[in-house]
């Protein structure tokens, strides 16, 4: 159906502490909990791509091309194969395989771990099982930081690139804490550049890997990809005449279709479901499921710790 009107934070009159007491109670009598989570949800556990974190593992690139954030280093067309891996296994490393500086996916997880859950995401950062999130009730959508694929691509497969960006990162002069943190050896300058060796190519068709991330047309929808997907159909399906809650996370206005504008339509479709929305700026709901949701626009670590 298409929704005219949106009921927003502002115009909920219900406190804040009224939002919370609903929260409890909607998620400990749920049947289900559908969790979906954007960017929003690993902004707030501290994965920013600007700022302080930017400069710090960044500066260099920072100093040579002028781009002031993560997302703009991503997508700039660099001279060489060796200076692009250079950007994306700092990227990679740091956004995939270092811990998030804040809890908060833990957090959400002790608040779920006992009920029937299941996620999807477009957050391709692995934060969730990470958490301890069952990698069985995880539908990641838009790919993984953690896999590489062919550019072409020639064939419908993925791989594991841990190891590949680990020495890809050594390669320019960091090491690893034992925390799994990099830190830079004093009097140690970064190199912009990885060893020839080290860059990726298909091992089927020769060409350049690239990373498996939804960007446009070539994106690699993978077995595991396709088992997760009918995962998230058969949960849904089976939960459709229980007490459903769907709780929205930290999702903005760039793919609403995936997640947000679907939520919406099974709680307003479905007799028994309810709509939770936490997002910071963004906390908003169609009149016609007012009375099934519960928004809340404030930050979602503080949020679920007060939940918790």
């Amino acid at each position: 159906m298409l929704f005219k009107r949106w009921m927003n934070n502002d115009n909920d009159d219900r406190s804040y502490e009224d939002k919370l007491s609903d929260i409890k109670e909607l998620t400990a009598t749920a049947d289900a909990i559908v969790i979906g989570a954007g960017a929003g949800l690993s902004t707030s556990a501290g994965f920013t791509y600007n700022g302080e974190r930017f400069d710090k593992y960044f500066s260099d690139f920072k100093g040579k091309y002028k781009f002031t954030d993560m997302y703009s280093g991503g997508f700039y067309p660099y001279q060489t194969l060796e200076e692009h891996w250079a950007f994306w296994s700092r990227y990679i490393y740091i956004n995939r395989y270092m811990n998030a500086p804040k809890p908060v996916y833990d957090n959400l997880y002790e608040l779920v771990k006992a009920k029937d859950y299941f996620v999807i995401t477009t957050n391709v950062d692995h934060c969730f099982q990470k958490a301890g999130f069952d990698k069985h009730r995880l539908y990641y959508t838009q790919g993984d930081y953690g896999l590489f694929q062919c550019s072409e691509p020639c064939h419908k497969k993925t791989y594991d690139n841990e190891d590949t960006i680990r020495k890809m990162v050594m390669a320019q002069g960091y090491e690893f804490k034992q925390d799994g943190s990099l830190y830079l050896p004093e009097g140690r300058t970064l190199k912009m550049a990885v060893p020839s060796e080290l860059v990726p190519y298909c091992p089927e068709c020769g060409k350049p890997m690239s990373m498996n991330l939804r960007a446009d047309n070539t994106f690699v929808e993978d077995e595991g990809w396709h088992v997760a997907a009918q995962r998230y159909e058969q949960f849904l399906e089976r939960h459709k005449e229980l007490n459903v809650v769907f709780i929205e996370l930290g999702i903005g206005y760039n793919t609403p279709v995936i997640i947000k504008y679907p939520f919406w339509q099974m709680t307003d479709k479905w007799s028994h479901a309810h709509y939770i929305c936490l997002n910071y700026g963004q906390a908003c709901a169609p009149d016609e499921i007012k009375e099934k949701s519960v928004c809340v626009n404030k930050d979602i670590d503080e949020v679920i710790r007060r939940l918790l």
